[in-house]
């Protein structure tokens, strides 16, 4: 691995290179290199997954000082979904970089979104444990807060349970319930799937990485069903 050649695009030094290297081992290059002696970089994912959402959570609840709960977890979820994280990871090169099976290699892993974000997790994390905090500020500001400036600019922010409870309360006087219909996966990467009701009647349901985040996925679901969002 060129060690070198990574923190020359991070823009970041590292003093511990077993670290580095742990960023980007995906448990399928142990099964296949188990003399290497290497550790999978869930662990990493796991701490960064965290601190992104701290940091990102703060960033949102200081520059938008109006919005509340709600929306402020609809941004969020917008800024540290697979997809932006993926986007960001794919822009970095971090893909070229993966310890990958020949398998997953060959089926396209460097491309793939999920573990394309889990890397910039893990990442997160090593940029963590080897400066601190600030740093890790630093790097989130220069690689996703400059992009979202530009995504979010002019746009409104929408909080879709909001919009659905005035709706359902004009119509019955009652506010909707939100019941949690599944959860899967591990402790620290675990998707819920949340239904919203009225009256015991399905409205619509959502899946996301927090129960919140589900919610607002479940409001959009049943809005859109009742003709009233795109």
């Amino acid at each position: 691995m060129n060690h070198k050649k990574i923190e020359i695009i991070l823009g970041v030094e590292f003093k511990n290179k077993n670290l580095l290297t742990q960023v980007f081992v995906h448990r399928s290059y142990l099964n296949e290199h188990p003399e290497e002696n290497l550790e999978n970089n869930e662990r990493l994912e796991f701490l960064g997954d965290a601190i992104l959402s701290f940091i990102v959570s703060e960033y949102f609840f200081i520059k938008n000082k109006k919005a509340n709960e709600g929306q402020l977890t609809t941004l969020r979820s917008q800024a540290v979904r697979t997809e932006t994280l993926a986007k960001i990871s794919e822009k970095l090169g971090l893909g070229n970089f993966m310890l990958l099976s020949k398998g997953e290699d060959e089926g396209g892993g460097r491309k793939n979104p999920s573990l394309l974000a889990n890397v910039f997790e893990a990442l997160i994390a090593a940029i963590y444990i080897e400066y601190g905090i600030v740093k890790v500020k630093e790097f989130i500001e220069i690689n996703i807060f400059s992009d979202l400036e530009e995504l979010t600019r002019g746009q409104e922010i929408i909080d879709f349970k909001s919009q659905l409870q005035k709706v359902i309360q004009e119509q019955t006087h009652l506010s909707p319930n939100y019941k949690l219909i599944s959860e899967n996966g591990p402790e620290h990467k675990k998707t819920f799937e949340i239904g919203v009701f009225s009256k015991q009647k399905l409205l619509g349901k959502g899946k996301g990485f927090s129960k919140q985040q589900a919610q607002q996925q479940a409001a959009f679901d049943a809005l859109k069903k009742l003709g009233l969002t795109s």
